[in-house]
C-alpha cells in the first residue's frame, strides 16, 4: 500500500493482490481515522458482494472471481465496537461491459486500487438496530 496526505484528505493506492477492506481498515487504524468517507476505482478480482434481504434480515451473497473493472466504490467510515468500520457499496463491470453491484464484503485488487479517503470529525458509530437487523449509524444529534 502507498499513500499521501493533504490535511484530512488521503490518496491511497492498494497494491495488486491486497484485499481492499482489510487494507483500508488497517490504514484507518494506523492513522487514527474513526469517521470519514471513501471512494475509489480500479481493477479487482475475488469479489464478494451482497444485497440485504429486509424481510429475513440477512444478506444474499454472491462471490465472483473476475477480473472486473471497479467503476465505483462509495462508502463511509464509522466506529463499530471501538474500531474503524468501512461500509461500502460497489459497482463493477465485466469484459462484456455488464454491470453489477451491491454491498461489498471484500475484494482483492487485480491490477490497481485507487482510493480517496476523507477524514471527518463528526461523531458516528454503529450499533445493532434489532428492528432493521443491521448495525446502523448512531449520531449525536437527533430530531
Amino acid at each position: 500500500m502507498q499513500w499521501s496526505q493533504d490535511g484530512n484528505q488521503f490518496m491511497v493506492y492498494v497494491e495488486k493482490n491486497e484485499n481492499i477492506l482489510e487494507s483500508m481498515t488497517l490504514f484507518c487504524e494506523n492513522n487514527g481515522i474513526e469517521n470519514g468517507f471513501i471512494s475509489g476505482i480500479g481493477a479487482i478480482k475475488s469479489v464478494e458482494i451482497g444485497a440485504f434481504d429486509i424481510q429475513n434480515k440477512t444478506y444474499i451473497r454472491k462471490r465472483m472471481s473476475g477480473p472486473f473493472e471497479l467503476t465505483s466504490f462509495q462508502g463511509n467510515i464509522t466506529l463499530k465496537d471501538g474500531k474503524p468500520f468501512i461500509h461500502a457499496h460497489i459497482t463493477v463491470g465485466d469484459h462484456e461491459m455488464n454491470i453489477m453491484g451491491g454491498h461489498l464484503f471484500e475484494a482483492t485488487v487485480a491490477a490497481v486500487g485507487e482510493f480517496s479517503l476523507q477524514r471527518r470529525t463528526f461523531n458516528a458509530s454503529r450499533k445493532l438496530n434489532e428492528d432493521v437487523g443491521l448495525p446502523c449509524i448512531c449520531l449525536s444529534e437527533t430530531f
